[in-house]
């Protein structure tokens, strides 16, 4: 298995991204928003095997003082072998010298990922505070 690790967003396949989405539950995404979303985002990680796409992660930060990760997936075809654990390496090494980093971890309509985070050295925020404009993810997400 030919495994890379790169944030270079001109070396993938949308389509492949797209998959990855879908496969997780979350179908809103298109080949639009997707590069919407991933060239708005300053730190890419993805994950490639054999030239496929297998899953990414973004993060968005100011450089200096905060950053939140964002869309950290895995086709379900390769979970499970350790290449969330690499984009999330990846990305944090990347922001290794930023103050505060966020995640909020979902996983297409349910929740649960957080001890997998906790391993990596997130912790749960005092603090958090979000707002959804979906009533279903409101409802799943806030208290």
């Amino acid at each position: 298995m030919d495994l890379e690790i790169h944030g270079d967003f001109t070396k993938v396949n949308l389509d492949e991204m797209k998959d990855i989405y879908v496969s997780v539950g979350w179908t809103k995404h298109s080949n639009e928003i997707i590069k919407k979303v991933f060239e708005a985002s300053n730190v890419l990680a993805f994950v490639t095997v054999n030239g496929r796409v297998v899953g990414f992660g973004r993060a968005m930060s100011d450089g200096v003082f905060n950053a939140a990760i964002y869309d950290v997936l895995v086709h379900p075809e390769f979970q499970k072998q350790g290449i969330a654990k690499k984009i999330m390496e990846y990305l944090l090494a990347k922001l290794s010298n930023i103050s505060c980093v966020h995640l909020i971890s979902t996983t297409g309509n349910t929740t649960g990922n957080e001890g997998f985070y906790k391993k990596l050295g997130l912790k749960k925020t005092k603090t958090g505070m979000a707002r959804y404009l979906n009533p279903n993810l409101a409802s799943e997400y806030l208290e």
